[in-house]
């Protein structure tokens, strides 16, 4: 458990003046920091009810898999954002079984699913709050639903090659063919074509474990199509 001196919770939690001094100690008093490795599972369908989590620094990725063994990412999380599917147990709507993994060396704020919920009950502001973030999510599951019924895959990867060059600050991405395929939802033989073809039309370079952009403007071009 953390020394509450540690956590300004009114950064991490916007709602949190709008709590009772009482619901503000609880929730002071219970949280517990974790600091992870890139890889981590933090939470998956068979485990149980993590909590919520809020990021103080670094990357988490929200992801499905398929019957199949296959992965999509469904959004990303980085500094001061919250998780509330890794507290599904608080949402019993929720039937789907979504996967969090840390993508980077990632400390957070554990929040037990318990004392939320029971706070969430009592207080309308914190039901609003979270009922604010869970329509945030899923109008990213919807916005990727549409990219991947509507957008051909060639727009889809050159988007997310200029997405990843932007959190990585660098051109030159390190990053595997499945890595990709992963994230895309799609086999990591349709990538390895789709990036070969960029390399073709000059918009990338690609050596093992490693993609390199040459040409911003085309492949920006090609996502905005």
């Amino acid at each position: 458990m953390c020394d509450t001196m540690d956590l300004p919770f009114e950064t991490y939690l916007p709602v949190w003046n709008k709590l009772t001094a009482a619901q503000r100690q609880q929730i002071s008093g219970s949280t517990a920091r974790r600091t992870v490795k890139k890889g981590t599972i933090l939470h998956n369908g068979s485990m149980d009810c993590t909590g919520l989590l809020i990021v103080k620094s670094g990357q988490l990725r929200a992801y499905i898999l398929s019957e199949a063994g296959r992965e999509i990412t469904l959004y990303r999380l980085f500094d001061l954002d919250i998780c509330l599917f890794s507290a599904s147990c608080i949402m019993r709507s929720i039937q789907f079984e979504v996967t969090i993994e840390a993508e980077k060396d990632t400390d957070l704020l554990v929040i037990p699913a318990k004392i939320y919920k029971g706070i969430m009950e009592e207080s309308a502001p914190a039901a609003n709050f979270t009922n604010e973030i869970m329509a945030s999510r899923f109008s990213e599951v919807m916005w990727l639903l549409e990219q991947i019924l509507w957008k051909s895959f060639d727009k889809r990867l050159a988007g997310f090659l200029l997405e990843e060059s932007a959190l990585e600050g660098t051109d030159f991405l390190r990053i595997t063919h499945e890595i990709i395929g992963s994230h895309l939802g799609n086999p990591r033989e349709v990538v390895t074509r789709m990036l070969r073809y960029f390399q073709s039309e000059g918009m990338v370079r690609l050596s093992r474990g490693t993609v390199e952009i040459l040409d911003r403007g085309k492949l920006h071009g090609l996502c905005t199509e």
